[in-house]
């Protein structure tokens, strides 16, 4: 306890506890976890997965079969996207199921479990934004070669910006151009809740996204 009491408080706000105390609470120590392992590796997977769900039948050189097949443009991209959407919710509602099992077996009393509904939620809602814009990027793309370095280079990224906007003041407002910026991680704080302009932030962009690749799909000259 003496040694972590030195840890800066900026470092443990990213973390999404405001003091140290709440690193020792069982929702604190899941939601500073979760920040690595789902919203971070999730959103990986998750922009990985929609960059290569729509692209790889160029880089797999598969377009020629797949479009030889009697389905239009659009019934290809809603196929593949139901397949995408489903994806990301499976592991979503898997991890979510196990946390919630390791917080009703490791919890030591009374808890409201709204609060860890809430960041399942903004969990969920961060990966499907970085899922669809790697559909969008897909949708772009012109050699034919798997966009995975591309697509974790642009997650990192986002990452790094919103850490470096929490751990140096100077540097706050650049966090803004981050999701990660909105997806809120202060669990054991007595607001904490679905904040309706950080849901809107990533239902439109998620939207925009999804509606704008639709759109190029189907119009794309794709290398068979």
């Amino acid at each position: 306890m003496g040694m972590m009491s030195i840890v800066p408080k900026e470092m443990l706000e990213m973390r999404g506890v405001s003091d140290i105390t709440g690193l020792f609470s069982i929702l604190g120590f899941y939601s500073a976890n979760n920040i690595i392992y789902m919203m971070l590796l999730g959103s990986i997977y998750a922009i990985v997965l929609g960059a290569g769900i729509l692209h790889k039948e160029e880089y797999q050189k598969t377009a020629e079969f797949l479009f030889s097949k009697p389905l239009s443009r659009s019934e290809i991209f809603n196929t593949k996207f139901i397949v995408f959407l489903f994806n990301i919710l499976a592991l979503n509602i898997f991890t979510d199921l196990v946390g919630l099992f390791s917080i009703e077996v490791f919890k030591t009393g009374e808890l409201s479990i709204m609060p860890y509904v809430y960041l399942c939620i903004y969990t969920l809602l961060l990966n499907l934004l970085f899922g669809t814009l790697g559909l969008f990027i897909s949708v772009f793309a012109k050699r034919s070669k798997p966009l995975t370095t591309f697509g974790v280079a642009i997650v990192m990224i986002l990452y790094f910006i919103f850490t470096i906007s929490k751990i140096t003041e100077s540097a706050k407002n650049i966090g803004y151009l981050s999701p990660f910026k909105y997806a809120r991680t202060d669990i054991v704080s007595d607001n904490y809740g679905i904040d309706i302009p950080h849901l809107l932030y990533f239902m439109l962009i998620a939207a925009f996204f999804i509606i704008a690749s639709h759109i190029v799909y189907k119009r794309k000259d794709i290398y068979l």
